[in-house]
């Protein structure tokens, strides 16, 4: 395990480490969840092994600090990103974000381009989401008050999420989970796909096939973006489908070609 500091109040991000050639790839998870648990299958499968790897955690997630005094919007999740990148000596790395993991690295691209060289964005959050009581994931966090939600309404997050999800979640701190669905759900200005279409690096967007057509797809092929729907996958493409999400994202990144070369 390998850390950096992040904040100017020295919190650490954490990370596993996986060493190989360059370009680096950064692995980013979604909301309540950890990249090692999430990323490890895939990482090392025979289609993307090879590269330096880093499986990071963001702040208030998994193995990193869960400062109560950071606000966690997207912007600063990116910029805290972006420091233990620097620290990592990283410059010009693979990005490959998993829901809201995609909706920091969009702003990550934009605040720090020298970091990211191309995206693979799985099922990533693009627009802004209305807050539902009662709902699962960040739509029903946000719905609650963070006084509400730290007093005790955590527990019906809990209970909808179910063990699988809650193995992860309950690594995270509960003013990071609450205050960054909270922003996840209201997004950037200009929205997160508005960021998406202005970047000019390779971008990838993959999502379940059940799900397709993504709405916009016109609009984002239209900018470069390649669309790729993945077949008998849910949310967590990487963890249902393993085999096939380690390809499309070999393929996405060119990685079988480097690896002839």
């Amino acid at each position: 395990m390998r850390s950096a500091a992040a904040t100017p109040q020295g919190d650490r991000i954490r990370w596993v480490e996986l060493p190989g050639r360059e370009p680096t790839r950064v692995y980013v998870h979604g909301l309540g969840a950890t990249s090692p648990a999430y990323f490890t299958e895939t990482a090392v499968h025979p289609s993307l092994a090879g590269h330096r790897s880093l499986l990071i955690d963001l702040l208030g997630h998994g193995i990193s600090d869960r400062p109560t005094a950071f606000d966690y919007t997207l912007e600063a999740h990116a910029d805290a990103l972006a420091r233990a990148l620097t620290e990592a000596d990283v410059t010009g790395a693979d990005l490959i974000a998993h829901s809201m993991g995609g909706s920091v690295a969009i702003v990550l691209a934009v605040r720090h381009p020298r970091l990211v060289s191309r995206l693979v964005l799985v099922d990533a959050n693009l627009d802004p989401i209305t807050p539902r009581p009662g709902a699962l994931g960040s739509s029903g966090i946000a719905a609650c008050s963070e006084e509400d939600f730290l007093a005790g309404g955590w527990q019906q997050i809990r209970d909808l999420a179910g063990p699988h999800w809650w193995s992860t979640m309950r690594l995270a701190g509960r003013e990071a989970l609450h205050r960054s669905a909270v922003h996840l759900t209201r997004g950037t200005t200009p929205t997160m796909r508005e960021l998406l279409l202005t970047l000019r690096i390779p971008r990838t967007y993959l999502l379940p096939e059940a799900d397709a057509p993504l709405p916009g797809t016109e609009t984002l092929t239209a900018s470069g973006v390649t669309v790729v729907p993945i077949p008998d996958c849910g949310h967590n493409i990487m963890l249902d489908n393993p085999d096939t999400f380690a390809r499309a994202t070999a393929t996405a990144l060119g990685a079988a070609d480097r690896h002839r070369d």
